[in-house]
């Protein structure tokens, strides 16, 4: 047992911390590399939000409509009569 713990006082340990130091200050190089050099997409003008919200609601209503039609039956021909129905 004394022989797994017999090694030099404080060397591993500073070691250590300067390895953690290191990987810290890389990480934290890193990020300020990735914040100040612009990784995001450029932002959407008022006009492009619109037409994207102005899409979302039409393509809503089209699948409420879509969905409405078929609980109520009317999504497909009827086969009751060989007259169609204009």
């Amino acid at each position: 047992m004394a022989g797994l713990l017999s090694f030099k006082k404080g060397s591993k340990m500073k070691n250590t911390s300067v390895s953690v130091c290191k990987v810290i200050l890389a990480v934290f190089l890193g990020a300020l590399v990735f914040w100040f050099a612009g990784c995001a997409q450029p932002g959407e003008t008022t006009a492009e939000g619109h037409r994207r919200h102005l899409r979302k609601l039409r393509i809503d209503n089209q699948q409420m409509m879509e969905d409405i039609d078929r609980v109520m039956l009317t999504d497909q021909p009827t086969n009751l009569s060989d007259k169609r129905l204009p």
